[in-house]
């Protein structure tokens, strides 16, 4: 029988809470790269999204037995994130088939360091399911080759996608403290009990993680 969130112990509430966000995120991801496979410009790039949604339901199933395992609803781990997640992809809605391809690139790329890097703050169950996700590159490698053969065709795409971004980074760092914040499970995972240790361990990962972007916008001939 599947216990709510409240009644777990404090750990395996806070893993429960970064699992929820996990599913919810991979949810989400199936959900635009469907959508966005209809607006593909070739039926290449159709299938090729559509494959790409198919692996992120697999992940999303993925954390649901995670969460089944530990006795938790995933539907009860994921609706305390739902409208925050909403919210961000609202806000950083495409303006275009391009725009997408970036948002999809810099999502997965920011949100995969993110779990590699929480990954060493949780239990060795936990840890496995996020190696698995994480195992393949496959989605990554694909988005990467789209975009450098969409900037080679076109030049002046280079300023708008840099600025978009810019702006994707930031819109996610935003979220990621935020969310971290209002569910208290980020630094607790991180930092424990030690509140100040925790915020500058937190304020460290973050750093990664824009240093890690901007490695890759570079190497898309972008200024991250």
């Amino acid at each position: 029988m599947s216990t709510s969130r409240a009644d777990t112990a404090p750990s395996d509430r806070f893993v429960a809470d970064l699992l929820g966000v996990m599913a919810y995120g991979e949810l989400s991801a199936f959900e635009r790269f469907a959508a966005d496979a209809r607006y593909s410009p070739t039926l290449h790039d159709r299938a090729v999204l559509g494959r790409m949604a198919v692996t992120e339901f697999q992940h999303y199933e993925l954390v649901s037995a995670k969460l089944a395992e530990m006795g938790i609803d995933a539907e009860d781990a994921m609706l305390p994130f739902q409208t925050s997640v909403d919210h961000f992809h609202e806000r950083t809605r495409p303006g275009d088939w391009y725009e997408s391809l970036m948002k999809a690139y810099v999502i997965d790329t920011v949100s995969a360091d993110f779990y590699r890097e929480i990954s060493r703050y949780v239990d060795a169950g936990a840890r496995a399911v996020i190696e698995r996700i994480q195992a393949s590159d496959e989605t990554t490698d694909v988005l990467r080759e789209r975009l450098r053969r969409a900037l080679a065709d076109d030049p002046r795409l280079a300023s708008r996608l840099a600025l978009w971004g810019r702006r994707l980074l930031g819109e996610a760092l935003t979220q990621a403290q935020r969310v971290g914040s209002e569910h208290a499970f980020l630094s607790a995972l991180i930092g424990g009990a030690d509140a100040a240790g925790a915020k500058i361990l937190v304020g460290g990962v973050m750093a990664g993680l824009a240093e890690k972007h901007a490695r890759r916008m570079t190497q898309l001939g972008l200024t991250g």
